[in-house]
């Protein structure tokens, strides 16, 4: 009798009140995405962005932002995203209330920097 064992995560959840959020699908480059034991993921939380509106070119392919990017910024990752293999669909929060506590820390640094997301509300810690 073999048996046969798989490692199973739980995803992070980064919003608040998931209800009122407002959420698009996305496609996301690995440009930039460090392995770690073999696998790009980028996490839930991360912003990302691009020189064009995903919201307007649909074909838009996002890529993590940066200090030098937080320009570009459209909106944040709700779950992680494996870009090990390349670009890889995402699901993209456009509008909605974020848990600053849940982002990972290099993405809530840039939260105030970033101006392409003034329809996400940021808040320090989750009541719940």
């Amino acid at each position: 009798l073999k048996m046969k064992s798989i490692k199973v995560g739980v995803q992070r959840n980064v919003l608040i009140a998931p209800e009122l959020a407002f959420t698009i699908g996305c496609q996301v480059a690995n440009t930039g995405v460090s392995a770690v034991e073999g696998k790009k993921i980028i996490p839930a939380g991360t912003i990302v962005g691009a020189e064009a509106s995903v919201l307007t070119e649909r074909a838009t392919v996002l890529k993590v932002v940066d200090e030098g990017t937080t320009a570009q910024a459209q909106g944040v990752l709700v779950n992680d995203v494996d870009v090990t293999a390349g670009t890889a669909t995402g699901t993209l929060l456009v509008s909605g209330f974020v848990d600053l506590d849940k982002m990972p820390e290099d993405a809530a640094a840039l939260v105030d920097g970033a101006t392409g997301l003034s329809k996400i509300t940021f808040v320090k810690g989750d009541a719940q």
